[in-house]
């Protein structure tokens, strides 16, 4: 069957259906689109709906992700296991078609959207990894990464600001296998987009560098072909298609408004398109003619099987190389790693020395580097503050060491963040990346969508409290710790030395259901004294460091910089006679994962009498010294000045620390 119109009403009339009988939804945006999809879909993309995960498939990313039934009609159409009752399930509770893609959930659907920006974003992250693994191991007449990021995008994407690192940070790397559809239809939830985005978007692109492809009808397949071959042959610049659509394509009282945008058409309404569209079925019936033109399963099997020739005469020629390829798209970790890993640590215990953590932290990036080849480092501009880079960096560029191990990122902290999850979720790479703890701030909805992804983003960040002195309060993070410690599935570090920087390194890097967050500081940490049975209990989040002889009676439970202050503060206490424990608790989530023994172990119930310190926010640390405790922590913001003077004005001192465990001794 070769009826374009036909085809793409099968993703009009499943995604209205499903809208409607979930009684919610976006259906303008797969109405609007589906002439698009369908050139895309059967006419370029390479797949395979039996095996999601091939590893050389192309990624397909709808960043406009509110019109998920557009997606979701895609993969039940060309045959991935996503049934016509998982589209009647649409928005409902444990349904494989949640409201938004969400990874994971469908096979099929490459990354999490939603977040206007941040699919486009990831989706610059995935052709940076294809291109930067296709450097790395393609060989002469052996290219066995080699494919396509397409990306659907709307005016919401790109007036979000994220969309302007991306892009910019994507023609500058000249990311020539990065193709994207910009879905022109002038609409908005509040309307029409002329009162608030004039953008002249063609000379936007062209000025990042991309190649653009202006003035296509959304609704002509042939124009829409023409376009896709023009991208494809430009293999330097990133390639935009912008599309003029009519969103709704089809209703004949709410196309081209924004009643379609974000609300069911109503059955009255959909009975009109029916009869517009000359479509002659009822709700979620496809006939099995058009299945049969849609379903991609037996071009999918032969497409992969094709590769597998390919990749078994690269396993014979580079035998090393393939091993080394399927090891790092599988995500394994090197046969070396626990032992060489572990040694380093061990070395570092043995020989003390005090140090900034985030200098803890190069040192752990350069152990941890010459192990593992899948790391790709950057920083969000601050590479000589953050010390991501190692003695076997190798930056990016476009033309220029192609199979490199580092992204200078820029200035663009979100961006930064996003791509990061959009090379996790490709694989072949373990991303790291790098900015001061405030500029979290900038990014924190890229980390929440790693940590509800799952993805093993290392998030990396320095100067991580008022003890970065004097750049002052717009510089000195107190709140931003806690905020990362309360996203579900992220694991949060903050080392007090650099026995304990280094195990949070190897925790990260070892996690592969969800991100991390390592925070480090500017100023120097003395390294603790510690067994060999503290050594193992760090990377359980929470150990004693320091105890007395039977029950204590009080406890004090620091992090960072300030577990040097607490150990001090029980020297003194103890030199009075007091009963004294602490507890160094470099990740609180990790911590609370133990089981309970172990919990109990390090903070006993029946000790009641606990001061909790740390320059970060001090209502926190209520959940670990209860109401009758006592916290050593930040209120407000901070000051400039020098970082000893900041802590003695906050009352991070030995003597502040003792008069507090004596108000409840």
């Amino acid at each position: 069957m070769t009826d374009h119109k036909k085809l793409a009403n099968a993703i009009r009339f499943l995604s209205m259906d499903a809208v409607q009988k979930a009684k919610s939804g976006h259906p303008g945006a797969p109405m609007g689109m589906a002439d698009i999809a369908e050139v895309l879909w059967r006419g370029f993309m390479k797949h395979n709906p039996t095996n999601p995960k091939w590893a050389d498939r192309d990624r397909f990313v709808l960043s406009n992700g509110h019109g998920s039934m557009l997606i979701y009609s895609l993969l039940h159409l060309t045959g991935y296991d996503l049934s016509i009752e998982d589209l009647k399930n649409f928005r409902q509770l444990h349904s494989k078609t949640p409201g938004h893609p969400e990874y994971g959930y469908a096979p099929g659907v490459e990354t999490t959207t939603g977040p206007l920006g941040q699919g486009i974003t990831n989706a610059v992250g995935m052709a940076i990894a294809e291109k930067t693994l296709a450097a790395q191991f393609n060989r002469e007449g052996h290219d066995i990464v080699d494919h396509h990021t397409y990306v659907f995008l709307g005016d919401g994407c790109l007036m979000e600001g994220i969309s302007h690192e991306a892009c910019s940070l994507a023609g500058t790397l000249g990311l020539g296998k990065l193709i994207a559809f910009y879905d022109d239809n002038n609409i908005s939830i509040d309307g029409h987009v002329d009162g608030w985005f004039s953008d002249n978007t063609k000379g936007r692109f062209e000025a990042y560098g991309w190649q653009v492809i202006d003035n296509i009808d959304g609704h002509n397949p042939e124009q829409i072909a023409a376009a896709v071959k023009l991208a494809r042959a430009e293999t330097e610049k990133p390639s935009i298609i912008i599309c003029k659509t009519i969103i709704g394509y089809g209703s004949p009282n709410k196309s081209a408004s924004h009643d379609c945008h974000g609300a069911p058409l109503g059955d009255e309404e959909i009975a009109l398109t029916r009869k517009a569209l000359n479509w002659e079925y009822a709700p979620f019936e496809i006939p099995a003619d058009i299945y049969a033109a849609w379903d991609a399963k037996s071009a999918g099997q032969s497409a992969e099987a094709v590769w597998n020739e390919k990749f078994a005469a690269y396993e014979k020629a580079y035998p090393e190389l393939a091993k080394e390829f399927k090891r790092r798209v599988n995500g394994e970790l090197p046969a070396n790693w626990a032992a060489e890993s572990q040694a380093f640590i061990e070395k570092l215990q043995a020989n003390p020395a005090s140090i900034a953590s985030r200098k803890a932290s190069q040192n752990a990036i350069e152990a941890y580097a010459h192990i593992l080849p899948e790391f790709l480092g950057g920083s969000a501009d601050l590479a000589s503050s953050n010390l991501t880079l190692w003695s076997g960096s190798k930056p990016i560029r476009a033309k220029q060491n192609v199979d490199g191990n580092y992204i200078n990122y820029g200035v663009r902290e979100f961006g930064m963040s996003a791509i990061m999850n959009g090379i996790a979720l490709h694989g072949g790479f373990i991303p790291y990346g790098a900015t001061f703890l405030m500029f979290y701030e900038y990014a924190h909805n890229a980390v929440r969508m790693a940590a509800l992804m799952k993805q093993r983003s290392l998030f990396v960040y320095t100067h991580d409290s008022i003890g970065l002195g004097e750049d002052g309060p717009t510089h000195q993070p107190v709140e931003q710790t806690a905020s990362l410690r309360l996203i579900p599935n992220l694991e949060t570090w903050r080392p007090a030395d650099q026995v304990e920087s280094a195990i949070a390194w190897k925790a990260a890097v070892e996690r592969k259901d969800g991100p991390s967050a390592l925070i480090f500081t500017r100023q120097n940490l003395a390294q603790q004294d510690r067994t060999s049975e503290q050594l193992a209990n760090v990377a359980r989040g929470g150990y004693i460091l320091k105890d007395c002889a039977g029950t204590p009676e009080l406890i004090l439970i620091a992090t960072g910089s300030e577990v040097e202050l607490a150990v001090k503060a029980a020297e003194a206490l103890t030199a009075e006679g007091k009963a004294v424990r602490v507890v160094s608790m470099p990740s609180t989530n990790v911590f609370d994962k133990q089981d309970e023994a172990y919990r109990e172990s390090v903070l006993p119930s029946s000790v009641t009498k606990r001061v909790a310190i740390e320059a970060q926010i001090a209502d926190f640390w209520y959940k670990y010294v209860g109401l009758e405790g006592r916290i050593v922590g930040m209120n407000r913001f901070g000051e400039s000045a020098p970082a000893d003077q900041l802590f003695k004005l906050f009352g991070f001192t030995v003597e502040n620390v003792v008069a507090k465990a004596k108000e409840i001794l």
